[in-house]
């Protein structure tokens, strides 16, 4: 579809009910549809502040909700927040975020922005930095937004409410984070704005604060979040329990084939294309012992790896995982990582400190945790001594396991 005209047979139901999938609440799907009847391409906006360096299937599900709107021949606004990124988001948080440096935010932006490609069309994403905006007002300009809201409807957030009744600090700077966030659509003249359930508040700001800019307030988009590998916690980062869209075919592929079998599902309808009546006739099937899960689960592993690599590396981590796993058998195509030389003391490598070095688990002590419980093998022999030491030259050539899905060799 060209850039700037919309697909020509597409009706507004049409557009809905592909917008529709992989989403909570729309607010609200009347005012969306009148938006999609005036024939212009929507500026469709989703924020994202760079506090971490990878895009996780997390946070796909809402880039993915973003390249809908591209195919279906609306403008992705995609709002860089290097300034926000230094207060913090509270949304969820019990308590206040610590504050980026400059420096750690531009770092983590350059990561991001590479990824970000993987999943939306470069052809119709304007990406914006919100310090461009934020960083230019002065402290004037931040009393007159501020006059735009009360301190009540701020308070109506549940992590303030929350804090605030248990007697815990909340800082003024995580007060002014949703006005930052709302006047992004406002310096943006978005139509709408995407975000995770955690978001609707922030969203809602922006949707109350534009018509008095003199601006159609924005329809709100809301996604779930997405349950991580352990199958209980949202997927992230500090909890090692999450999938990068840049992990090797392999490692993405092994970390599939480890969720609950619960969770199958809702997989499916999150970080796939698979047509809606296909996975769930497939989950159904396998719910009623038609099908073995494990089966099902080797489809939607090879669909996500499809996406982000290719169909021959999602064939390739198929025959691996196969290989090594239902067969028992030792990899022979782990993947190589070097010892780091800052962790070898008198010619001998702390393995907790490895494991969590090279990022097979979340920490030193998580790592520790997994030896203790068995988790841990070189070349199939268990390491169960949380704090082993190993001679670097027994390293080099060896395959360390993690896990069930998580090897590498040592080089």
């Amino acid at each position: 579809c060209p850039a700037g005209k919309l697909r020509p047979s597409m009706t507004v139901d049409q557009q809905l009910e592909i917008l529709r999938r992989g989403t909570t609440e729309i607010i609200s799907e009347p005012d969306l549809a009148e938006k999609l009847k005036s024939g212009k391409p929507l500026r469709a906006k989703l924020g994202v502040d760079p506090t971490v360096a990878h895009v996780t299937l997390g946070w796909a599900v809402v880039l993915r909700k973003l390249r809908d709107f591209q195919r279906l021949g609306h403008t992705a606004v995609l709002i860089i927040g290097d300034f926000t990124a230094q207060i913090g988001d509270p949304s969820g948080k019990s308590k206040t975020r610590p504050q980026l440096t400059r420096e750690q935010v531009q770092e983590n932006v350059k990561a991001v922005e590479k990824q970000l490609y993987k999943i939306l069309d470069p052809d119709r994403t304007e990406i914006r930095y919100n310090g461009d905006w934020l960083g230019a007002m002065g402290f004037a300009d931040v009393i007159r937004l501020a006059a735009k809201t009360t301190v009540a409807q701020i308070m109506e957030r549940d992590d303030f409410t929350n804090r605030w009744n248990e007697h815990r600090p909340i800082a003024l700077h995580e007060i002014l984070y949703p006005l930052c966030q709302a006047y992004d659509s406002i310096a943006i003249e978005a139509d709408i704005e995407l975000g995770g359930t955690d978001q609707k508040f922030n969203n809602l700001m922006g949707r109350h604060l534009q018509p008095q800019f003199g601006q159609a307030g924005q329809c709100v988009m809301l996604c779930p979040l997405l349950v991580g590998t352990d199958g209980k916690e949202k997927m992230s980062q500090s909890l090692g329990n999450y999938v990068s869209i840049v992990d090797t075919p392999n490692d993405m592929y092994g970390k599939t084939m480890s969720i609950p079998d619960e969770t199958i599902e809702n997989w499916f309808e999150l970080c796939t294309d698979v047509p809606t009546e296909e996975y769930r006739d497939l989950c159904a099937k396998a719910r009623q012992g038609e099908l073995n899960p494990r089966d099902v689960k080797r489809r939607l592993a090879k669909e996500i790896v499809t996406l982000y690599h290719s169909n021959d590396a999602a064939e390739e981590a198929d025959r691996f995982f196969i290989e090594t796993f239902s067969k028992r058998e030792q990899p022979v195509e782990a993947v190589e990582a070097a010892i780091p030389a800052d962790l070898v003391q008198d010619g001998t490598v702390a393995m907790a400190n490895l494991i969590g070095a090279l990022g097979l688990a979340k920490s030193n002590g998580n790592a520790r945790d997994l030896m203790k419980a068995g988790a841990v093998s070189l070349d199939g022999e268990k390491l169960t001594d949380p704090f082993a030491k190993v001679l670097i030259e027994e390293l080099k050539g060896r395959v360390l396991r993690v896990g069930k899905h998580q090897f590498r060799k040592l080089v």
